[in-house]
């Protein structure tokens, strides 16, 4: 019996060389994927190495999106049985793998979610509620510029003596501007929390001056209103249960409606077997 492949990201792994099998247009749905449908990831571990993985309904929403509908050089995709049949046929290049998932860490939150242990299975299909990790890094064209980028700023620095002398003056010019800039910043930040401390003892609760300075707002936003109140928001915790009351009602609807519907009796054909189903 032989030892089972090992598959993990990196190159001369088993996963590099199927992909470099893959025809161009299941390499742009990769990219998309990968790169541009901003489909949501999670972190995981796989054979030791830390990995993303995504849930296949994700994958699906990708593909039935307008976005997927503009590119050239892919598959049609029409339906949602269109796009799982698709995704399907991705699973030869192993660019993406079907895992199964540990459970999560104790020390997981939602908000913080702590990398899962994955484990690739042994027969690959792909389905809307199954997990999926990347094999795949995506293109490295945009990595290999910004190192270029970074070794040519390090030797303009460091060749920074042998500048023309106009070149110097500008750039010690603008390193005081920039300095400028960043001492107004703190001494407007000091003014107004000494307003702030002396408003909310005068007249509380309290002004601000340029109450968005800190905010993540734009330039010109920033500075927006002049002034305001030290008021903290208004609470949603009402409209957020009536949402959810609205939302458990429609559920309910739902459920009755389904559950009082003449089931089918037509027969459900067997899937068949796909020629891909074992990857190893």
């Amino acid at each position: 019996m032989s030892e089972r492949r090992r598959w993990c990201v990196g190159p001369n792994s088993p996963a590099q060389d199927r992909q470099k099998t893959a025809p161009p247009d299941v390499r742009n749905v990769v990219n998309f994927l990968r790169s541009k449908s901003g489909m949501k990831t999670r972190p995981g571990i796989v054979n030791g190495q830390r990995a993303d993985y995504f849930k296949g309904s994700a994958a699906i929403k990708a593909v039935l999106s307008p976005e997927y509908k503009k590119l050239k050089n892919v598959p049609a995709v029409e339906t949602e049985d269109d796009a799982e049949r698709m995704l399907h046929g991705l699973l030869p290049y192993a660019f993406f793998l079907r895992v199964e998932r540990g459970p999560a860490p104790p020390n997981a939150s939602k908000d913080h979610p702590a990398p899962r242990a994955l484990k690739v299975i042994h027969m690959q299909t792909f389905e809307k509620d199954m997990h999926y990790v990347w094999l795949y890094e995506g293109s490295q064209l945009w990595q290999r510029l910004a190192g270029l980028g970074l070794i040519a700023l390090l030797l303009a620095a460091v060749m920074f003596p042998l500048w023309p002398m106009f070149l110097r003056r500008g750039v010690y010019y603008l390193s005081l501007g920039v300095l400028g800039l960043f001492g107004l910043l703190m001494v407007i930040a000091v003014i107004r929390l000494i307003f702030w401390v002396i408003t909310i003892v005068v007249i509380p609760p309290g002004i601000w001056i340029f109450p968005n300075l800190f905010a993540d707002v734009g330039v010109i936003e920033s500075f927006i209103p002049l002034w305001a109140w030290d008021v903290p928001p208004p609470k949603k915790k009402i409209r957020r249960t009536k949402k959810k009351g609205k939302k458990v009602d429609e559920a309910a609807e739902f459920v009755e409606a389904t559950t009082s519907a003449p089931a089918s009796e037509e027969p459900v054909e067997a899937a068949e077997p796909d020629d891909y189903a074992d990857l190893n």
